[in-house]
């Protein structure tokens, strides 16, 4: 199978692993709140991958130099640290599909972290593609709540959310481009099953250096006794751990693999139709209807993505 093909698909399959992800998590945060499911998610996650690695490999821990470690776990530390905990804020203030919609917007900031980095340039194809992808978002992300079952929000959970959901945004962004920066310095692979193996080590550098950033700032903020309160909380939990199977275990590392076989640009734009499939799923969870105006919007998205396939 064509190596672009497989990190297309990746890209794809993650999208749609994250547009569960969000319910889980949305639904989690609600009852032990944002921190405590960045926390437990991340360190349940990183167990999972560790013991996938060892089975793999043999290897206690990844392989991987200073600057290897630096990069990737930079990424961790980013984008699973700090962009993840804006995302599970704005999931609780303005609802998942408003947050999803806003997350969209990491595809710009990779792409641009990508051109700094290593001088990723896209093509005409490719930005007409991105351009029409995040066109038929935005069409969805200017519907009307009234017309489609949301909570009507005040101005102040309107700034809180979204300015919650963009650091969400920025993180996923900047982290997916950190992330092939250091996974680029490793000896070069082309073949799925070495793609896999790297994708693996280099998603448990990722969550290694991400957990400690999580537990370190919650350690230093005094939330260790409201972690320990949410563990007691059995349907909160299972939330958590089927997202961090879902979400920060197979989606990231399928993510990874998107990351290091296609541009950045293209890959984060691939993961961000979450906005377009978390329609089907609010009305099928929560009878949440949807305008003709998010429909469209979602087609368009669509389109979109399959100008990407052709690039």
């Amino acid at each position: 199978m064509d190596i672009y093909l497989v990190g297309a698909t990746a890209a794809i399959v993650t999208s749609a692993l994250w547009t569960v992800n969000a319910i889980l998590f949305t639904s989690a945060g609600k009852r032990i709140g944002a921190i405590s499911v960045n926390a437990w998610r991340i360190f349940l996650a990183a167990i999972l991958l560790w013991i996938t690695h060892l089975l793999m490999t043999g290897e206690v821990f990844p392989v991987g130099n200073s600057e290897q470690w630096f990069w990737i776990g930079l990424s961790g530390v980013i984008g699973l640290g700090i962009g993840d905990f804006g995302l599970f804020a704005s999931f609780v203030i303005i609802g998942t599909r408003r947050a999803v919609l806003i997350m969209s917007l990491s595809a710009i900031f990779a792409s641009i972290a990508a051109f700094f980095l290593f001088n990723e340039i896209l093509s005409i194809v490719a930005f007409i593609g991105i351009a029409i992808t995040l066109t038929g978002v935005i069409t969805v992300l200017l519907e009307d709540e009234t017309k489609s079952d949301e909570k009507k929000l005040t101005r102040q959970e309107k700034i809180k959310g979204i300015s919650f959901a963009m650091i969400g945004a920025i993180g996923q962004g900047l982290g997916i481009a950190f992330l092939k920066k250091g996974m680029l310095l490793y000896p070069n692979v082309t073949d799925i099953p070495g793609v896999m193996e790297l994708a693996i080590a280099s998603t448990l550098i990722r969550m290694i250096l991400g957990a400690l950033f999580v537990w370190g700032a919650i350690t230093v903020m005094g939330k260790l006794p409201d972690i320990k309160k949410a563990f007691k909380n059995k349907k909160g939990m299972r939330y958590v751990t089927i997202g961090a199977f879902i979400g920060p275990f197979v989606g990231v590392t399928l993510s990874t693999v998107a990351a290091y076989t296609i541009h950045v640009g293209i890959a984060q734009t691939l993961m961000s139709l979450m906005p377009v499939m978390i329609i089907p799923l609010v009305w099928f969870l929560f009878r949440q209807r949807t305008t003709w105006q998010g429909i469209g919007g979602a087609i368009v998205a669509v389109i979109g993505v399959a100008v990407l396939f052709l690039v």
